[in-house]
């Protein structure tokens, strides 16, 4: 299908499924993880996340959406960047790549993104871009599903499109 660049709030999203970047304990926190939390409702999304904590980092679990439009939503624990010789690329594609296998595994057509580990985990955004797009692309060559890549900064997503002019943008 497709892989599409789009600045909007990810709660906010039609889609199957939308991926939390969440800490390894799946304790509801700040930024995309607490917007998500707050949008599906806590309390009901941290009932299911206890009964599924702790995961290890580059691992995803899903849980369903309570009142988002999304049917799921896949936590994946994200690597803290520590200059990047602690093997954070490697885990950084795992989050994307165990997501993926699990939105397919839900029979979800479409999943929306953050950029994950991007936030308080200081994983370098442009980097962290680079890693989300090769690890999708190689799972959109086996699998049918369209994929959104959701910025909150519109100056990265600026950047990013005129690096990628061929990705379809909304």
């Amino acid at each position: 299908m497709a892989l599409e660049f789009v600045y909007q709030d990810i709660t906010q999203m039609n889609v199957n499924a939308i991926v939390n970047a969440a800490n390894k304990q799946l304790q509801g926190g700040s930024g995309v993880c607490g917007a998500i939390f707050k949008a599906a409702g806590w309390q009901t999304l941290q009932k299911e996340c206890n009964q599924l904590a702790p995961i290890q980092t580059g691992e995803a679990v899903v849980t369903s959406a309570g009142n988002l439009a999304a049917s799921y939503v896949i936590h994946t624990a994200g690597p803290i960047y520590h200059g990047g010789d602690q093997q954070e690329a490697h885990l950084l594609a795992a989050c994307y790549r165990n997501s993926l296998i699990k939105a397919v595994e839900k029979n979800c057509g479409s999943i929306a993104f953050p950029l994950i580990s991007t936030g308080v985990y200081g994983y370098p955004q442009e980097a962290a871009v680079k890693i989300a797009m090769e690890t999708i692309q190689q799972f959109l060559e086996e699998y049918e599903l369209t994929v959104y890549l959701v910025f909150f900064d519109q100056a990265l997503l600026k950047k990013v499109r005129s690096y990628y002019p061929h990705f379809k943008n909304r």
